[in-house]
């Protein structure tokens, strides 16, 4: 079963021993799996929320593998679920984020500076992974809400045509709280 053998793997490699908001890293990667799964996510998106900070992220620098050795990680959860992974550790998001959904909106590289167009439905299933990641670490720490909450319901209240139903609800329900 992927999931079991993506949590096996994370856990070689210390999620359960590195800080993050809420608890380790581990405790939140399988709570943004857990709330992709409550909304409906398939499995490729679900196991890339479950593995999604694998080689670090523009706001969480440590890294539990190496991107220049993608093939472990697909060799445990499947080249779709990596490809969301990967895309979403090298995105710049201060150049990403404002242009998320125009189809030909720039997704820039924070490592190399190259633009990239991913098409749509890698842009949805990018937006849903973000959405679930950011509501978890804002519930999770006050400080971080109340540095980044108002910013980031407003941001995600822009991204509405890529989000599912289910996202789009728990976005106006974290912005109601």
């Amino acid at each position: 079963m992927p999931t079991d053998s993506a949590a096996g793997l994370l856990l070689a490699r210390g999620a359960d021993r590195l800080e993050h908001p809420g608890g380790t890293l581990y405790a939140h990667l399988r709570r943004v799996h857990a709330t992709l799964g409550e909304w409906g996510a398939r499995p490729e998106l679900r196991l890339a929320g479950l593995c999604h900070a694998f080689y670090g992220t523009d706001g969480f620098a440590a890294a539990l593998g190496d991107p220049n050795r993608r093939g472990e990680l697909i060799d445990v959860i499947g080249a779709e679920a990596e490809e969301l992974v990967y895309l979403y550790a090298i995105c710049d998001r201060s150049r990403t984020y404002p242009h998320l959904t125009s189809a030909d909106g720039p997704f820039t590289d924070r490592f190399t500076g190259a633009v990239l167009r991913p098409p749509p439905g890698l842009r949805r299933d990018f937006a849903e992974l973000t959405v679930a990641n950011e509501l978890d670490v804002l519930a999770a720490s006050p400080a971080l809400r109340a540095a980044h909450g108002e910013a980031l319901t407003a941001l995600f209240a822009t991204w509405r045509p890529l989000l599912s139903p289910s996202a789009d609800r728990a976005v106006q329900a974290f912005k109601g709280t």
